[in-house]
């Protein structure tokens, strides 16, 4: 390309005054018919022109190619029916039509998925929530001049969850085109959870929301199945359309995921969104325990300072101060002790506490047998008794010797060791979470503090996690029905509490004993549980005994995968895999089954699985775009100038734009001033001439 160019010597107001006054002296001699005047018109324009300074210049241009972004959805919902092959069948074509196109380079952006390749990817390993296409086409556009963006093509289903909105579209300045993978008029039934607490008191009922959502079947009734990982199914008669509240309980503290299951429909396009899931966190409102201390001694401190210390424990604790058959005259206006309120502990409230220690009790007349009976019912219907056990355990006044006895796991000897000795682990104690990695059981004799007296016994059931000396049974537990028991066959725990001999983890010790009989979750010792992290589900399986069954992991999906565990400490296997959905994941092995959510619980991606044109429409018609079904056939792709129609009946255009970059630049002077000095002289000197004639 080439111009004219000026670079005056002077000023152009200078210039435009000598021009000023050469035009009046031209004119008043041509008023006056003077003789030379064009002549000096000559050297006038001559000076003129030298003052401006005239110059050639020259610019050279390259041809700048456009840029064609092509968005390639790879999400889930692509896999349904033929998706896939239409997918990649548009893209080829794509390819062939654009490459075909002069001046126009194509870029294809696989988007949708985390395992989608191309620099614009998702680079995390997390399943993300929703088909997200706008996110790496906005990284494209960053690196695209536009000037030199022709258009985007986007291939999908139409399921996008990050369209802009229309006036932030309009800011792409190109046409954005979508080819519309699937059907039209495709059938799906999905549930939805309209409406779930976060958390929930353990043991009463809340209230869950949820809506069957199928606009070809409205009114019809259908049959959905509550599923939970720890518990049976049960099901509910359900109305399509219509909100419907259900009452669930829970009962036990901790996560608690929740599955509902609809029936799938006739022709039904995929099943994946029949299920939907929650998560409700059950907390316990308060923990009731009750202590009772046969007499005082140095250990009921310890259990006293123990369960007062946690916040979440409400402590009804009696001590028998005064037996029946003590009688020394004492008015009874003058005794300041608390009447034990047998019949409303033992009878009334029973089933209000969780737990129940009895420490160092004996038969003293006290509790009749009656209300013993009591508590045997109370475990096997669920509730939890811990016995801290003295002397009086091997004697005849000992609860063994009660109703009580048939709950309890260990049998009196009658002997009592006073001797020095360290608590150590039994076999199972290193496996079971109650005692397993205790502070300073690392070793095979523990670096523990001295126990003075314990209190023979022999484990007739149950499991037992401690010995004492001559390998004496010191902590059993086992399960009565639905509850649990407990016993610690020594009252010397409290030397731990004072430091003696470098103490040892009583606090621990107790804490996980109590929350073990209350059922805490985390404290189960056969129990497989699976968490997700961030990047991988890990699966830990715990068991008493050491157990090498592989496990069988099944995604939301359906697909499943063998899982071997490994084995570690404190009787814990665990083993990693690799996720790529979001929602919930089965996992099982020969006898437990656990569920585990990874990333969200329902995910957007599987809310609606019908292809649609309706999500992608506003942004395409802001930007000059179409929408278009492939099943219709391929869109006529061509390139028009900026300013025209972009997109029509069957046919769809991406700009030319006709972008460049100079690549150099070259100027001549036009007049050179030798030349101008000899023309200005020679027109003076025939005007002089022309004069004197």
């Amino acid at each position: 390309m080439t111009w004219i160019a000026f670079a005056p010597m002077v000023p152009w107001t200078a210039i435009a005054v000598i021009g000023a006054i050469a035009l009046l002296l031209l004119g008043f001699g041509l008023f006056r018919s003077a003789r030379g005047v064009w002549w000096r018109a000559l050297g006038l324009a001559a000076l003129i022109a030298g003052l401006a300074n005239p110059a050639l210049g020259e610019e050279e241009r390259k041809t700048q190619p456009d840029v064609a972004l092509v968005v390639v959805d790879d999400s889930p919902s692509q896999d349904i029916g033929n998706r896939r092959q239409e997918t990649e069948a548009a893209l080829v074509r794509v390819r062939e039509k654009l490459s075909a196109m002069d001046d126009l380079e194509v870029r294809v952006i696989r988007a949708g998925s985390p395992q989608a390749g191309g620099s614009t990817a998702t680079q995390s390993n997390a399943p993300a929530d929703g088909t997200r296409l706008f996110e790496p086409l906005s990284r494209a556009l960053a690196s695209v001049p536009k000037k030199r963006l022709a258009g985007t093509i986007m291939i999908t289903d139409g399921q996008v969850h990050d369209v802009p909105k229309e006036d932030v579209a309009a800011e792409i300045g190109a046409p954005v085109h979508a080819l519309i993978t699937g059907r039209k008029g495709e059938r799906d039934r999905r549930i939805v959870v309209e409406d779930a607490p976060a958390f929930a008191i353990v043991g009463k009922e809340v209230e869950v929301r949820i809506r069957v959502e199928d606009p070809d079947a409205d009114g019809q009734r259908v049959r959905v199945t509550i599923s939970r990982g720890d518990g049976p199914t049960e099901q509910v008669p359900v109305t399509i359309g219509q909100s419907q509240t259900l009452k669930l309980r829970f009962d036990h503290a901790g996560e608690n995921i929740v599955q509902f299951d609809v029936d799938p429909g006739v022709n039904e396009l995929t099943t994946i969104n029949n299920r939907a899931v929650m998560s409700i966190n059950g907390v316990r409102e308060r923990l009731r325990v009750l202590l009772v201390s046969g007499e005082p001694h140095a250990g009921e401190r310890v259990w006293r300072n123990l369960l007062k210390s946690d916040p979440s424990i409400d402590l009804v604790h009696f001590t028998i101060l005064r037996p029946p058959e003590k009688q020394d005259g004492t008015p009874v206006r003058e005794l300041s002790l608390i009447s034990f309120p047998i019949r409303e502990l033992f009878e009334v409230k029973l089933d209000e506490f969780d737990l129940i220690i009895f420490d160092k009790y004996k038969l003293r007349g006290v509790l009749p047998s009656l209300y013993l009976e009591n508590v045997v019912k109370y475990v096997e219907r669920g509730g939890a008794v811990l016995e801290a056990a003295g002397p009086e355990f091997g004697t005849p006044l000992g609860l063994y010797r009660t109703p009580l006895g048939v709950v309890l796991p260990t049998e009196p000897t009658g002997r009592i060791v006073e001797r020095g000795a360290r608590p150590i682990l039994a076999s199972a104690g290193h496996r079971h979470p109650i005692t397993a990695d205790l502070p300073g059981a690392e070793d095979e004799y523990p670096r523990w503090g001295r126990w003075f007296r314990f209190v023979g016994g022999i484990a007739r059931r149950g499991t037992t996690l401690m010995n004492g000396p001559d390998n004496m049974p010191l902590l059993v537990v086992d399960r009565v029905g639905k509850g649990r028991v407990a016993q610690i066959l020594s009252d010397q725990i409290w030397l731990w509490s004072r430091g003696f001999e470098g103490g040892g983890p009583h606090a621990e010790l107790l804490r996980r004993l109590s929350h073990w009989l209350m059922k805490e979750p985390e404290l189960e010792e056969n129990d497989l549980r699976a968490s997700y992290d961030g990047s991988r589900l890990n699966v830990v399986r715990r068991s008493l005994e050491p157990d090498t069954s592989p496990v069988t992991v099944t995604s939301p999906s359906g697909e499943s995968q063998t899982v071997t565990l490994d084995e570690g400490a404190g009787g814990r296997s665990r083993a990693q895999v690799e996720v790529k959905e979001s929602g919930i994941y089965r996992v099982k092995d020969a006898n437990r089954e656990t569920l585990a959510a990874v990333g969200t619980l329902n995910p957007r991606e599987y809310a609606d699985m019908r292809a649609t044109a309706d999500v992608l429409a506003p942004i395409a018609h802001a930007t000059g775009g179409g929408v278009y079904w492939l099943q219709d056939g391929m869109p006529d792709l061509r390139r028009t100038r900026a300013g025209r129609r972009t997109a029509g009946d069957g046919w769809a255009a991406l700009l030319a734009n006709h972008d460049f970059s100079v690549q150099s630049i070259r100027e001549a002077p036009m007049l050179p001033g030798l030349v101008l000095l000899f023309l200005g002289l020679g027109a003076v000197m025939l005007a002089w001439r022309r004069e004197g004639r």
